[in-house]
């Protein structure tokens, strides 16, 4: 019984405590966060997060000649890993012999295919070059004979002279023609050989230099530096398995790291604002302690659609002035580009914007906390310009409060809205249009006047203004 008491009592305990902490929680206040506007130079830069690169590098190259011997790709068998410091001849990669190892194969049945045949035509040249020598001899020796005859009958009848000679005379053509015939033949037989010659020669010099170019499958270091292995069209680096063209056959790189370079792609809607020779403030991700500096070189006049993206971007390429040994290829950057700075503007935090239908207004305390609908102009990352609506000594909400019900909203005169309408309305459209933001939670657009904003607490307000740019 003394238990069940106890059981009870704990359970009263802890249901008086919840509800003691829910009448608390709704009757405590949100603490207010007032700023006041600030006036001076106002910078516009547009942020971008790249990858460092190397302004220059080394090519490391696979097999020269591939296409000479018909090889027109292959693949990386085996590489050292990426970031790896060789020295000068130090091996770096293996490609693939599959397909020239059976070249040679063939070529080498070639090659003696034509020294068979080289051989069978010199001892069929010898045959036939010793027969019509042959000939030749017995052709001689039957003119002979047939001189002979003739200075024998010079005591006989003049016919039977007469024959003796026209037999001489055709002895003398068949030796005159054999002769002729073996000169023909001759040439004949050398040119033959020389046809089959050519042919093994020809196969001798491919299997010489697929023999060579074998040798180059073995990838070594031109120079002493660190690999860094190429990328591809898409992006993905070439390692184990990537393929070599012939046209193009770099198996990896050796980065020069004292000149980098971070490369960056910049939206459409802010490329119109980078130019070269802008300044850049550098951060790197891995090195959040580390801050370097820049200038933009490169950028690009044809946009293009980045893999994965719908958004078209622009490739701009920005020299970091500082050497440090921590910089390495691939790491990612933080590139704030200061496109322009405007003088003498009145200026307030992003975060204190909001819409209400086509009215952007502040939370302005005076007196008692009012809506002021403020003109807008350029912002940057954090801030933008209040061109009307404000002065300096004016107090504003960087959040708003939980209930914006019974909240007066002072209107700007008639005028001084026709005078921005046209500029208001540019304004607006890169606002709502703007892409890569970098504050998600920040930038998000909501309806109506009491929906909470995402990453503030429960607030509530009308549209948050969305920055321009990244």
């Amino acid at each position: 019984m003394t238990t069940k008491r106890y059981v009870y009592i704990f359970a009263g305990v802890i249901i008086l405590a919840i509800i003691l902490f829910f009448i608390f929680s709704k009757s405590e206040k949100k603490q207010e966060v007032v700023v006041q506007p600030k006036f001076g130079a106002f910078p516009i830069e547009v942020t971008t997060t790249g990858e460092l690169m190397a302004k220059s590098s080394e090519k490391i190259y696979g097999p020269e000649g591939l296409r000479q011997i018909r090889v027109y790709q292959t693949k990386i068998e085996d590489i050292i890993p990426d970031g790896t410091v060789v020295d000068s001849g130090q091996y770096v990669a293996t490609l693939d012999r599959t397909e020239i190892t059976n070249k040679i194969k063939d070529e080498e049945s070639n090659l003696e295919k034509f020294e068979s045949q080289l051989i069978k035509s010199k001892l069929d040249t010898s045959l036939e070059l010793r027969n019509a020598r042959d000939e030749l001899i017995n052709l001689k020796y039957n003119l002979e004979e047939k001189k002979i005859a003739l200075e024998q009958s010079r005591y006989e009848p003049p016919a039977t002279i007469r024959q003796v000679e026209i037999d001489l005379e055709k002895g003398e053509r068949a030796y005159t023609q054999a002769e002729k015939n073996y000169i023909l033949r001759y040439e004949k037989a050398i040119a033959t050989m020389n046809e089959v010659n050519a042919e093994y020669n020809t196969a001798q010099r491919k299997l010489d230099e697929m023999t060579q170019v074998l040798k180059q499958f073995t990838v070594i270091a031109p120079k002493a530096g660190m690999v860094i292995y190429r990328r591809s069209w898409d992006g993905s680096k070439m390692g184990i398995g990537a393929t070599i063209s012939a046209w193009d056959p770099i198996v990896a790189e050796l980065p020069d790291l004292s000149k980098m370079i971070s490369k960056t792609y910049v939206n459409e809607i802010d490329i119109s604002k980078v130019k070269p020779g802008q300044l850049v403030d550098i951060g790197i991700d891995a090195f959040p302690d580390k801050k370097f500096t820049g200038v933009v070189t490169e950028v690009a006049n044809i946009g293009e659609q980045l893999q994965g993206s719908n958004a078209k971007v622009f490739e701009v390429k920005i020299l970091v002035n500082e050497f440090d040994s921590i910089l390495r290829p691939a790491m990612t950057t933080k590139n704030t580009i200061l496109t322009a700075t405007i003088d003498s503007v009145l200026y307030i935090p992003l975060e204190s914007i909001f819409n209400n239908d086509s009215i952007t207004f502040v939370y302005k305390k005076d007196g008692s906390l009012v809506k002021q609908q403020v003109i807008l102009g350029q912002s940057n990352y954090d801030e933008i310009i209040v061109k009307e609506g404000l002065i300096l000594t004016d107090e504003i909400l960087l959040m708003a409060p939980e209930s914006d019900e019974g909240i007066d909203i002072i209107m700007l005169p008639k005028e001084i809205i026709e005078k921005y309408n046209t500029k208001q309305d540019t304004v607006q459209k890169d606002t709502m249009h703007s892409k890569n933001l970098p504050r998600e939670g920040r930038m998000r657009m909501k309806e109506g006047g009491n929906n909470k904003m995402p990453n503030q607490g429960g607030q509530s307000s009308g549209n948050r203004q969305r920055r321009p740019g990244n």
